[in-house]
């Protein structure tokens, strides 16, 4: 995923992505589980196990301007 999101920001602005282990969290583990990698933005999940492009940028065309 982190790879797909990558070359995804070299054609579009994409906002600064954190890197967090879920295996490492608790809750974070109790929550996903083995539905990782994961792909959060303001909170919410994106998409899990493969990246969604379309879907990522159709919420962050919804954003609006940062």
């Amino acid at each position: 995923m982190l790879a797909g999101l990558e070359t995804l920001g070299r054609a579009h602005a994409l906002p600064p992505v954190t890197v967090v282990d879920v295996d490492a969290d608790p809750d974070l583990q109790r929550r996903y589980g083995l539905n990782v990698p994961v792909l959060l933005l303001d909170g919410s999940l994106v998409c899990r196990h493969r990246l969604d492009a379309g879907e990522l940028l159709r919420l962050l065309r919804g954003r609006g301007p940062p």
